[in-house]
């Protein structure tokens, strides 16, 4: 029997170089930064999805900008894959909901050192969503 995929979206939003990520309230990532996202909704595109779950989780309101890639999280479960979207540089401040403990803009320099307890690859998408913006 095999399994339907899951799959989820980012939004990756950098604005003057700084990051915006949320800590994951719920598991699998309890208590780790991260980017805001979720589950893709049926008929939902990961664009979409992306601008849904940053407003969901941080009340900004944005716009997707480009696709980063596509990332199988199969630590998580097997068929779960993560669709990252950089969005443009939303205004305002970030306020945690819905499944978000905190949300937070961090510069660029402390989330690619490993200074935070982050979910993997973070820092990583990071540098090259950074890359992107320019």
């Amino acid at each position: 029997m095999s399994r339907t995929p899951i799959r989820a979206a980012l939004a990756v939003v950098i604005r003057d170089g700084a990051t915006l990520l949320v800590r994951r309230r719920n598991r699998p990532d309890a208590g780790l930064w991260g980017f805001p996202g979720g589950k893709l909704e049926l008929g939902e595109d990961p664009q979409a999805a992306a601008i849904r779950e940053l407003r969901e989780e941080t009340g900004l309101r944005a716009r997707a900008l480009q696709p980063l890639g596509q990332f199988d999280i199969t630590h998580v479960a097997p068929g779960y894959r993560l669709h990252a979207v950089l969005c443009d540089a939303a205004s305002g401040d970030p306020v945690a909901a819905d499944d978000a403990e905190d949300a937070a803009f961090f510069p660029l320099g402390a989330v690619i050192s490993g200074a935070l307890l982050a979910s993997r690859d973070v820092d990583r998408l990071a540098l090259r969503a950074a890359l992107r913006s320019r």
